[in-house]
């Protein structure tokens, strides 16, 4: 059974998407589960999770109202920064048998040390303590580096790198991200998403070829079993169709056994967000 790991939905007409800009003027428009799902069907994929767009309690509220057999989880949002009002967030998000875990665009938030902030790891701690995963979407070794602390603070935390923790595609050299990424991978509690990769590089479009590298490091480092797919519709349409995506995906995992492409195509993503009986 495929799952893709990683995508998104926004109604610009319910919830507000302040990322959403001019510059982006391709996906500032409203995209619904109706529109994807026949774009699934044809790639293959049975089941998604869909991942917050959006720092906001309507955001999520959207997401657990799409009604699909496909929709196996839910990553949502609550406000880290007051644990009071995450507890209370969590609990309500509970009444929903798709929840599975949280994220926070930390990478829009001018201070690169959110994630360090003390009302943000007693936020963790809560999520923790709940069986639930925090998905990190990091853009600067410094949130990998939060990544890392949190990763030792929290043990029983589940984390998962959105986006393979932004490779820089096109770059002189690969560091730090290859070095703290073999870190992160040295802690069991840690998996990564092959996803939100083919609008990398400075073109903003990345072939198989330009990726390999990065994803060769990412699977040897991690295993199959702790690395997921993940389209990262809509996003990824900036650089082509859903079908170039999950092509792109399956051309970078092609040399691996048909074990280990099972696993990142659908079994990691069942076993790290517990998806199993939803």
């Amino acid at each position: 059974m495929a799952v893709d790991a990683h995508l998104h939905l926004w109604d610009l007409e319910r919830v507000e998407y302040p990322w959403l800009t001019s510059a982006l003027a391709p996906i500032d428009r409203t995209f619904t589960f109706a529109e994807v799902e026949p774009l699934l069907a044809q790639a293959g994929v049975d089941r998604v999770v869909l991942v917050q767009a959006g720092n906001s309690v309507d955001d999520s509220a959207a997401m657990f109202a799409v009604d699909s057999p496909r929709v196996a989880g839910v990553v949502a949002w609550v406000d880290l920064l007051v644990p009071s009002v995450a507890a209370r967030q969590v609990e309500e998000w509970s009444a929903h048998p798709t929840f599975v875990g949280i994220r926070h665009l930390i990478h829009d938030e001018p201070d690169p040390d959110w994630l360090g902030r003390p009302p943000v790891r007693r936020s963790l701690a809560l999520l923790a303590e709940r069986g639930l995963s925090f998905d990190v979407i990091g853009v600067l070794p410094r949130h990998l580096e939060h990544a890392l602390a949190i990763a030792d603070e929290l043990p029983e935390l589940q984390l998962v790198i959105d986006h393979l923790g932004t490779p820089p595609v096109g770059a002189a050299s690969r560091e730090p991200w290859a070095g703290l990424l073999s870190a992160l991978a040295e802690r069991p509690n840690v998996a990564v998403k092959l996803s939100g990769l083919t609008t990398l590089g400075t073109a903003g479009q990345a072939s198989a070829a330009d990726l390999r590298p990065f994803a060769d490091h990412a699977l040897a480092a991690f295993g199959a079993e702790r690395v997921l797919y993940g389209g990262d519709w809509p996003v990824s349409t900036l650089a082509g169709p859903y079908a170039a995506t999950w092509e792109t995906a399956a051309e970078l995992i092609v040399g691996l056994s048909a074990t280990e492409r099972a696993q990142i195509l659908g079994g990691s993503a069942e076993r790290v967000y517990r998806l199993g009986g939803r």
